[in-house]
């Protein structure tokens, strides 16, 4: 899997509103709290506004917050708010693909992968992350030595 920068900036400045839940954040602290570009951060927030996962409003007591509880939206919504659907295969979603001979079966492998992403970012929270409580079957993946090493 592949996240975008836009994406993991995305994240991190969903889960910094989740940290705040009582007040508006401007947009320059959370650029500064997460070291995102805050031109880039500008854009993130409208694109979290228009998928209705944050809300704003202008002006000295304005700033940015959560459309609804931190415990209601994944970081599954934030992925798919910011780049589409969590996987493509060459821009096409995996149910639309057809192979041929013996590839026909890799487009249940695309499907595969695509289940076992919701499995892992369906699950965790905004409130999970900024709470540092991950679901123990996230917890329990990255247990495994092998879940650290790069391939």
């Amino acid at each position: 899997m592949h996240v975008s920068a836009k994406s993991d900036y995305a994240v991190r400045a969903a889960v910094q509103l989740a940290g705040s839940p009582d007040r508006p954040v401007k947009g320059d602290a959370i650029a500064h709290a997460q070291d995102i570009p805050l031109p880039f951060l500008g854009s993130i927030l409208r694109d979290l506004r228009e998928a209705g996962i944050v809300n704003s409003q202008r002006g000295a007591d304005g700033g940015y917050w959560l459309a609804k509880p931190a415990a209601e939206i994944t970081v599954a919504d934030v992925i798919r708010a910011i780049d589409g659907p969590l996987a493509w295969v060459r821009g096409v979603r995996p149910e639309d693909l057809e192979y041929a001979g013996p590839a026909r079966a890799l487009q249940d492998v695309w499907i595969a992968a695509r289940a076992s992403l919701r499995d892992v970012l369906e699950a965790v929270t905004l409130a999970d992350v900024a709470g540092g409580r991950l679901p123990a079957s996230v917890r329990a993946l990255t247990a495994e030595p092998s879940a650290w090493e790069p391939h």
